[in-house]
């Protein structure tokens, strides 16, 4: 069944470097039709984000300012897989440098697909039980981020109210966390 849906790529070719992703242009042809159409594919390596929480369960959360949107976010540490790491290293390396925190038992929780109408990697989420804080944060050159600690009622509230609404970020905490009630009812629009 699903071999009727997959699409022959024809030809790829290289677009523009964007700094954190490599465009890539693919002619892809139909399965049905036949026609050739081009696609646009956005590179990158995997990503990681990851649910922290210190001896005492308290929640290891960031706050940061997200060009996309315009504003700062709430949201869990995470970044980007570098060349010759793990996903677990680089989730050690990013929970560290944005926040300071380390050490603690780490849990692999599965990985999602950012956007796989156009994305080509995964984003690993990991569960971090007794992270402690270790040095002061080092965040890289193109952020400036605010280390926020909160309870599991705090960051439940900030997702009930929207304020925290990153997907990756949700998508990781839901699988430590039951994040909204089943079924989910959004309240009524004005």
């Amino acid at each position: 069944m699903s071999e009727d849906l997959e699409w022959a790529r024809v030809s790829s070719e290289r677009g523009p470097d964007l700094m954190l992703f490599q465009v890539r242009y693919d002619t892809m042809q139909h399965p049905q039709s036949k026609d050739q159409l081009r696609r646009l594919v956005i590179e990158s390596v995997d990503w990681v984000n990851m649910v922290a929480l210190t001896s005492d369960d308290a929640l290891v959360m960031v706050r940061q300012h997200r060009f996309g949107v315009g504003y700062a976010t709430l949201e869990t540490p995470g970044g980007m897989v570098d060349a010759g790491e793990t996903s677990l290293q680089a989730a050690q390396r990013e929970l560290l440098e944005e926040t300071g925190y380390g050490g603690g038992r780490w849990r692999y929780l599965g990985a999602v697909e950012p956007n796989p109408a156009f994305h080509d990697h995964l984003c690993h989420h990991w569960l971090a039980e007794g992270v402690v804080p270790v040095q002061a944060p080092t965040p890289g050159q193109g952020e400036h981020i605010a280390v926020e600690l909160m309870s599991e009622s705090q960051m439940t509230a900030a997702v009930a109210s929207g304020e925290l609404k990153h997907a990756l970020a949700l998508s990781a905490l839901s699988r430590v966390y039951e994040l909204w009630p089943r079924p989910f009812l959004p309240a009524e629009s004005d």
